[in-house]
């Protein structure tokens, strides 16, 4: 059984980035996107489609994705966002039972809820610090960054509470919260490594 560290963030709180450095401190790995690859081998499905409901709950009056791929037979009565889900559900799994890792997003502090070396943390972050972050990320303006971490925050809040029937922001369903604008990188990784390190 492997210990793992979930990571739960609001868009542009730098919780990949947290992720990230945490992986290379302690020397083990981590899954964000790289889930959705492994996804793709497990569900014939292409990246590029599975990248479309990534983290989004599936719309109960309409396809989620309105094309080829999501009008195929074997999407009829079970969108691709459930799809996604339930493969990326038993990956994160697996990887729990072999491996110590750093998992971000898709639900996985509820996922593995009864996981014993597991750890949960949510890293968010003032809203004006978020949109500098995002404004210097991804080179766009305030109005934008705004638009878009509204948008996001939205997404993973209905993905989250959809398919765990627990809230996304709610800091009860973590075991430590951390807002990143307080500390430094270092700072932050040092707090989540000793959390690593104290469930051996």
């Amino acid at each position: 059984m492997g210990k793992v560290i979930t990571i739960g963030r609001e868009y542009g709180s730098n919780g990949r980035r947290i992720a990230k450095a945490l992986s290379q401190r302690l020397g083990i790995h981590y899954y964000d996107k790289e889930l959705i690859r492994l996804a793709e081998k497990e569900s014939d499905i292409s990246y590029e489609e599975l990248m479309k409901v990534d983290e989004k709950r599936a719309n109960p009056w309409r396809y989620a994705v309105e094309d080829d791929v999501q009008m195929e037979r074997r999407f009829r009565f079970e969108p691709m966002n459930d799809v996604l889900f339930q493969t990326q559900r038993d990956i994160i799994l697996k990887l729990a039972e072999n491996q110590d890792c750093i998992i971000v997003g898709r639900c996985a502090n509820q996922i593995l809820s009864d996981h014993k070396k597991r750890k949960s943390i949510f890293v968010y972050a003032p809203l004006q610090k978020r949109i500098e972050t995002i404004m210097e990320r991804a080179a766009v303006d305030e109005k934008n960054a705004r638009t878009l971490i509204k948008k996001m925050d939205k997404q993973r809040r209905y993905y989250y509470n959809y398919y765990t029937d627990g809230r996304w922001n709610d800091m009860k369903e973590y075991d430590l919260c951390l807002d990143s604008s307080r500390y430094s990188m270092d700072e932050i990784v040092d707090i989540i490594a000793t959390v690593y390190h104290q469930m051996d």
